[in-house]
């Protein structure tokens, strides 16, 4: 029996995972235990929670992957500001002493985390490094459905790299080329992300739920002054419009006057028309460079499957074009495809590309619906509860789906933690916020009184997988919340020409669909396909819905308030539930009633957590 363990670290999203034999067994992000957003420490705490769950003490443990080589990304940090010099000194001061103390000695350093984990730990010929975009392609590839695939990988920057392209084929995972740093698809979407005012590596999902209330009228700006887009897909941007290689800032002066306004000040600027039109012309141009380079792919390499991972491939709407286009017969999107995936794909890359192990293929994917993390017993919950002071009831599996689903059909606002925490920035209907999707004020509601968040953010849709193309226009399987297709036209409420009319957020409030709630300003949704064998559970809270309601969709969107990892523990969906207007929390067989509760115990959680 081989244990793998692979951590990632140091950057954001700090994660570890666990495999043994080759099966993934536990993934988590530290985030969730230490309650700090994108937390990039040393993953002590998901260390801790992996070997646990996996029965290894971290002595007993073969090998321990890191995500990537710190010595290739020190050479780019030197070799940038050689390349730059004598701009962006202040950049290398800060970065030089950080490096010289402990991130160039990395191997010393985990070392040294990891006998917190375990004092007897002593063998450092177990560590490994694995580089940065082989664990992101590595995490698309190897628990993929394919026994041969195209693998894209996309973010910010690894070592060098930016973006990958590469081929798997049974046990292996080759790369064919690369686009290196500082020339960056992810950093160009980060420069916009804090141009309109959002947090860089958190904040680019808010860009892409923004763009569909602009128009498109600066991307011609952008393409003939930003990036040149080949016809390849592979492009270049123009150093003297950015800052992130240089400075402190990702845009400069010439990108301000560029656009013609200062960066938006998120404290005390409202959004304007024109970060909703900025917004939506930078995803159009994301969404053409990603169209470019799988059309010249499929053609180049002629294979009918591609894998996406890196925080670029969790732009689902650009990834809902590519499939919309049929360019390829099947895509596989790895559900953590951020830095917290680059753990997994450390640890898998050593188990089949390194030691040459045989990969079995299975009919779904090896993610087991990404339901990786903690899970807790109906013993656990209920001490957990009487601890913290709470009044519940306990039911029995039908009574508690009955219940649930005559609340939701009543449009009350319902905390759901249910089975194994997912691993990934989506909550799947494990620790998962549910709302009715045919009401009209859900969608206001939800982000106003419980998610203290913009009005404008969309929810996703999870439905029964049978019932999918019924409700959009999709066919595929979406279970990670990674595919935006439009709802089907059957279902759509077409606008009247005063309602075209309208500008920015004021066409939240028209009523575009049978399931308003999820349904986004252009006729989107972010869709998540609900499955009996990964989650049975949720798949019977949604048959029961449609029983009840004719409607086999219930909205979803994380357990937690803005700024706020995802609830990981009983304690934290309670705090949860009492610092927000939610109605009711369902946690294993325990009922909740906010209306029952003591009122002292009620918390603020308006300002808790740091806007993102």
């Amino acid at each position: 029996m081989t244990c793998i363990l692979g951590i990632s670290a140091f950057y954001h999203d700090s994660a570890a995972s666990i495999i043994v034999d080759g099966k993934i067994i536990a993934a988590a992000q530290e985030e969730r235990f230490t309650r700090k957003k994108h937390d990039s420490n040393y993953p002590y705490n998901a260390v801790e929670f992996v070997l646990k769950y996996s029965n290894f003490k971290l002595s007993e443990v073969d090998h321990i992957v890191f995500y990537e080589k710190p010595f290739l990304k020190f050479e780019r940090l030197l070799e940038t500001y050689v390349a730059f010099a004598p701009k962006g000194f202040l950049q290398f001061s800060k970065a030089m002493p950080l490096w010289l103390k402990e991130k160039l000695f990395q191997k010393k350093m985990l070392m040294d985390c990891l006998k917190e984990n375990d004092e007897n730990f002593k063998d450092e010929k177990k560590i490994f490094f694995s580089e940065h975009h082989m664990s992101h392609a590595a995490s698309a590839f190897f628990p993929s459905p394919f026994d041969e695939a195209i693998i894209l990988t996309a973010d910010g920057v690894g070592e060098w790299a930016t973006s990958t392209v590469a081929i798997g084929k049974d046990n292996n995972v080759e790369i064919k080329k690369e686009i290196h740093f500082p020339h960056s698809l992810g950093l160009l979407y980060s420069a916009f992300t804090y141009y309109t005012g959002f947090k860089v590596n958190s904040g680019e999902y808010k860009l892409m739920g923004l763009a569909p209330y602009g128009d498109p009228k600066y991307k011609n700006l952008i393409k003939d002054n930003l990036i040149d887009i080949k016809d390849d897909g592979s492009f270049r941007l123009d150093q003297d419009f950015f800052n992130y290689s240089t400075g402190l800032t990702m845009t400069n002066e010439k990108f301000n006057n560029l656009f013609g306004k200062m960066p938006r000040n998120s404290k005390n600027e409202k959004i304007t028309q024109f970060h909703m039109d900025v917004a939506s012309s930078i995803q159009n141009v994301t969404e053409e460079v990603m169209l470019k380079m799988a059309t010249s792919l499929r053609k180049e390499y002629n294979l009918k499957n591609l894998c996406l991972a890196g925080g670029v491939a969790l732009n689902c709407v650009a990834n809902g074009k590519i499939l919309e286009k049929k360019i390829f017969d099947k895509i596989w999107i790895q559900p953590a495809a951020g830095d917290a995936g680059g753990s997994l794909g450390a640890a898998l890359a050593l188990w089949y590309k390194e030691m040459k192990k045989e990969r079995k293929i299975f009919k779904t994917d090896q993610m087991q619906g990404s339901y990786l993390g903690p899970e807790y017993s109906q013993n656990e919950i209920e001490i957990k509860l009487k601890e913290a002071g709470a009044i519940f009831k306990v039911m029995k599996e039908e009574e508690l789906i009955d219940k649930t689903a005559e609340d939701l059909s009543k449009g009350k606002a319902i905390g759901w933690f249910q089975g194994r925490m997912e691993f990934g920035p989506r909550a799947l209907g494990a620790r998962s916020i549910l709302g009715d999707p045919r009401s009209e004020t859900m969608q206001k509601d939800l982000n106003l009184k419980v998610k203290y968040r913009e009005s404008f953010r969309p929810f996703a849709p999870s439905v029964l997988n049978d019932q999918v193309s019924e409700w959009f226009d999709i066919k595929e399987e979406s279970p990670y919340m990674l595919l935006v297709s439009n709802v089907n036209k059957k279902k759509q409420i077409k606008m009247d020409d005063d309602q075209k009319k309208l500008f920015g957020i004021d066409k939240l409030n028209v009523k575009r669909s049978e399931i308003p709630a999820a349904t986004h300003v252009d006729y989107s949704a972010r869709i998540q396909t609900v499955h009996k064998e990964t989650n049975p559970r949720y798949f019977k809270l949604l048959e029961k819905f449609k029983e009840k309601t004719g409607c086999p969709v219930v909205i979803n969107t994380s357990f937690n308030v803005r700024g706020e990892p995802i609830v990981n523990t009983p304690d934290d969906a309670f705090n949860c539930f009492m610092g927000t207007e939610l109605d009711k929390l369902i946690i294993g067989n325990c009922y909740l009633d906010k209306k029952n509760q003591n009122q002292k115990l009620k918390k603020d959680y308006t300002s808790k957590f740091e806007l993102d």
